[in-house]
């Protein structure tokens, strides 16, 4: 938290009231009003260090990151032993990406209050992203020892071990998230945690994204199988036509998870996210019966007319979500970066993009000429009818990737250097959520992506030179389909 008693406000009355409304707008969510605030009491008091530090915990929450930096340095120079503007300058540095700096403002906050774990977690989550895991691991043990109930730093561990493929402990770690408490509050039953399911009902809730729950829903199958009498499922209003017509599944009941769940009762309910946990998956026993997820058929039956006749028929996306936390790295520039692949004789595009980026396939670059079909995408149900009918999908780190993989439609997923997802591990090319359907082709330096397109573009020519004529591929429709 930023400061709240300011030392030097009782030199002016009126600025330790206005610092003190500052602190209340701040803890109640309402910036604006707490940015005004601090910034009249430093006008009454320009060397307020406390009001200072807390104007530049506003901005840079305001993402304005360069005037965020004036202001915690400026604290910093008024009161340099103190450890709230170190803590927050520090990690405006390391999201900037500014690491030397940053690491030299983590260690100072580290040795301003060594005892407090708050500032060993920001450097572990540094020395993460430098890929330095080893220092980052035990700046997050060392957190945790200082303070066992300090979820943070429970939580950056989690993302270390599972990228090591350490699920055990992982998994456990990963349990000290709290972004699903939304949907919590809205349980009247009680969480599930191992209990015996044999004879009982489930709810799984709803959490993180899109791809998330499509990764994660196979587990309904896994609790089936343990003798589970029921099984519903809450999901993201675009999955819940998909989810609600996978038969395979074992799940009874789809509901979106803006509706009002009905007044059933059930016996326990969990987050997807939580399923791994509690099934003691390793990396030797992730539940990979691939596919695990299919098209409908009269969806299918729809989508093929608007298909190129010619084969292979490679599905494109080049965006994620823009609100995604490292949606800058994760995304590409533009569908300009896959120019090189319009060059690759006989291969069909077709554009996936739905949102961000969908309207860059209406005047694609070059030789690259995808049919854009983002417009008319409704759901996921329409995108797994087009999935399903292509030979190869290659995408961003997104929802499609993981789509297609569940669909057990081959996906070629583009990786960023820089923290890229944990739950494809560490420089592997396979993925063993997905064996046999995914490559991963992962980037050689932070926002370097030509290299990894020319590697693309060189596995895209031997693709489509050995492609199985069209009365021998699998993904090929019948002869006599519409």
């Amino acid at each position: 938290m930023p400061d709240t008693h300011p030392a030097t406000a009782t030199q002016a009355p009126d600025a330790e009231t206005r610092f003190m409304e500052g602190t209340r707008h701040l803890a109640e969510g309402r910036n604006d009003a707490a940015e005004a605030c601090f910034r009249e009491s430093l006008r009454l008091v320009p060397d307020l260090p406390e009001a200072a530090a807390n104007l530049g915990y506003v901005l840079d929450k305001r993402g304005e990151t360069k005037e965020a930096e004036r202001w915690l340095r400026r604290a910093l120079e008024l009161a340099p032993n103190c450890q709230e503007p170190a803590l927050t300058l520090g990690a405006l540095l390391t999201t900037a990406k500014r690491f030397k700096e940053a690491e030299t403002m983590c260690l100072r906050a580290v040795t301003l209050r060594p005892e407090s774990p708050q500032p060993w977690t920001n450097l572990g989550v540094l020395y993460a992203e430098m890929k330095r895991e080893g220092e980052a691991e035990q700046c997050q043990r060392t957190a945790m020892a200082l303070d066992p109930e300090h979820l943070t730093s429970r939580f950056n561990l989690a993302y270390i071990l599972l990228r090591q493929g350490r699920y055990e402990e992982g998994w456990a770690c990963l349990e000290a998230r709290r972004w699903y408490a939304a949907f919590a509050a809205r349980m009247t039953c009680p969480r599930w945690t191992g209990e015996p399911l044999t004879g009982r009902s489930l709810l799984i809730g709803c959490e993180a994204g899109h791809g998330d729950m499509i990764q994660f829903v196979r587990y309904a199958a896994v609790l089936r199988e343990q003798g589970a009498r029921s099984i519903d499922l809450v999901c993201h209003p675009p999955l819940q036509p998909l989810f609600a017509g996978q038969s395979g599944l074992g799940i009874d009941r789809v509901f979106a998870f803006d509706k009002p769940l009905p007044d059933g009762r059930w016996d326990f309910w969990t987050p997807p996210m939580s399923l791994p946990f509690h099934c003691g998956t390793t990396l030797a026993t992730i539940p990979a019966r691939i596919p695990y997820l299919h098209a409908a058929p009269e969806r299918v039956a729809s989508w093929n007319p608007k298909l190129p006749a010619g084969r292979p028929r490679v599905g494109l996306v080049w965006k994620g979500n823009p609100r995604f936390e490292n949606d800058r790295d994760r995304s590409l520039p533009s569908l300009k970066t896959l120019e090189p692949l319009g060059d690759v004789a006989g291969v069909h595009f077709v554009s996936l993009q739905k949102g961000a980026g969908e309207d860059e396939a209406a005047a694609p670059p070059g030789r690259l000429r995808p049919i854009n079909l983002g417009a008319e995408i409704g759901d996921f149900a329409d995108t797994a009818a087009l999935v399903s009918q292509l030979d190869l999908v290659i995408a961003v780190d997104t929802a499609v990737a993981h789509l297609a993989g569940a669909l057990g439609v081959p996906c070629w997923i583009l990786l960023p250097d820089y923290k890229t997802d944990w739950r494809w591990l560490k420089e592997r090319d396979d993925s063993p959520w997905y064996p046999g359907v995914v490559r991963l082709f992962r980037q050689s330096g932070t926002g370097q992506w030509n290299a990894t397109i020319d590697v693309l573009r060189a596995a895209l020519e031997e693709f489509a030179v050995s492609f199985v004529s069209p009365s021998t591929d699998a993904h090929a429709a019948p002869e006599d389909a519409p």
